[in-house]
């Protein structure tokens, strides 16, 4: 029996995969979440075969997030089951270590047929992908991670306010956290971007455009 963790925030696209899953003998899920921080929970803490995971969450980004989900069960099979079928997005899913990816208009019996793929350690990427992943139109590499990707989402939104000239300990009490743990996370980004000084942090900040987005997210803190 493969035993799936199924994360998406859709709860409608979550119901339908049930259906789906209960037509087969040898599929069942066993774990369900809606969030990037309920898909690590689920890594660490759940027994499964495989995660069916959602690209695009409400906390954290699909390429940072599959990233975690290695670095906590490392070997985990993911199949990214997303609604974006554009070249680069799948590109980096799979770079950052997705075992499958396909969309979500994919047939469900060839989902079937991905879920067992990629459960029993083989890959997979939906047939109406490999055209354009094997002759891109333009022939030009994918574009490099965006800092977005690269970070979690609560490592980008206190990046964002240190690039926005807010101070580790103001945007502690925004966030509902102390000093030393924003320390952290900003040790963690440095370490995570190859970055020595604040300077470096500053300038690959400001290449992304993250000048831009901090200007827009100075009032969009919650309580975690």
């Amino acid at each position: 029996m493969t035993r799936i963790a199924l994360v998406d925030d859709h709860a409608i696209l979550r119901g339908g995969l049930r259906q789906i899953i209960a037509t087969t003998s040898d599929i069942e899920i066993v774990a369900e979440g809606a969030t990037g921080a309920q898909a690590l929970e689920l890594a660490a803490r759940q027994t499964f075969d495989l995660m069916l995971l959602d690209l695009l969450l409400p906390d954290m980004s699909g390429p940072a997030l599959i990233q975690r989900l290695l670095e906590t069960r490392p070997g985990l099979p993911i199949l990214v089951l997303s609604m974006h079928n554009e070249r680069p997005v799948v590109h980096r899913a799979l770079q950052a270590g997705a075992m499958g990816y396909a969309t979500k208009d994919i047939p469900p019996e060839l989902l079937l047929t991905a879920i067992r793929k990629v459960a029993a350690g083989g890959r997979f990427v939906d047939p109406s992908l490999v055209e354009s992943m094997i002759f891109p139109d333009d022939g030009a590499p994918p574009s490099p991670l965006t800092l977005q990707e690269r970070l979690s989402g609560r490592e980008y939104q206190i990046l964002q306010f240190w690039v926005a000239g807010i101070s580790l300990n103001d945007i502690a009490s925004k966030l509902f956290l102390s000093p030393k743990t924003v320390s952290t996370y900003k040790a963690r980004i440095m370490e995570k971007l190859g970055i020595q000084t604040n300077a470096d942090l500053m300038r690959a900040a400001l290449q992304d455009g993250m000048n831009v987005a901090a200007e827009n997210s100075m009032d969009t803190a919650t309580s975690p």
